[in-house]
């Protein structure tokens, strides 16, 4: 008797991010839902935390509990020197509040309109949580990950989602948005965060093994 992919409610309404989440999990056998999914009448999260851990952990604490499931929850953003770290937390919201990633792709230009070629360094940072609401000893598991980059001029591509083409990988010369989909999960901030995550996933799956195995011996 084989165990059942592990159902894990991902707190996001995010197409693009269930995508991604969903391709760099392939492996596993997970079963990953997200929140239109389980809690299709939750209301939107408040996110008013400072940095991406605490807005992590206030998406993954309020969705674990109210449907009691192994959850994983982040929040990422880009990160541009020149604008002292901004937009940071707000990436999302860059341009105003419900913008779209056209509005604040704009927003984004509109800001670093005067910032010479060599002063556009940026990086992708994705901090990721894993609650186990039946986990008392070690509930939560924060891990992160950063991809570096530089903002160009003008989008370039037709991939991806958000900031994707105004990002210029490190070492590639292509904006995110001009990966391919192989490409990108292996190089972005949230692949970097998955690799750290997947030891804390695969004892998870092996402790779903043992449960399945010992209700086999015991019938």
């Amino acid at each position: 008797m084989s165990a059942p992919p592990l159902s894990i409610l991902l707190a996001t309404t995010n197409r693009g991010k269930l995508a991604e989440w969903s391709a760099l999990l392939a492996e596993l056998p997970i079963e990953l839902l997200p929140l239109s999914t389980v809690l299709p009448d939750m209301p939107p999260t408040i996110e008013d935390g400072t940095t991406f851990e605490e807005n992590a952990l206030i998406k993954a604490r309020i969705a674990a509990e109210a449907a009691m499931m192994v959850t994983i929850a982040e929040d990422a953003g880009l990160e541009v020197d020149a604008l002292g770290g901004r937009p940071g937390v707000r990436s999302a919201r860059f341009a105003k509040e419900g913008a779209t990633d056209s509005e604040n792709n704009a927003a984004l230009l509109e800001a670093l309109a005067e910032i010479d070629d060599g002063q556009r360094a940026a990086r992708f940072r994705c901090v990721v949580v894993l609650l186990d609401p039946w986990n008392e000893s070690e509930p939560e598991t924060v891990v992160q990950g950063r991809c570096e980059g530089s903002i160009a001029r003008e989008p370039r591509g037709a991939g991806g989602f958000g900031y994707d083409p105004l990002f210029v990988v490190a070492g590639m010369g292509r904006t995110m948005a001009e990966l391919s989909d192989d490409e990108k999960n292996r190089i972005s901030h949230r692949a970097q965060a998955v690799a750290a995550l997947r030891p804390r996933l695969e004892a998870l799956i092996e402790g779903r093994l043992a449960t399945v195995a010992r209700a086999v011996a015991e019938r």
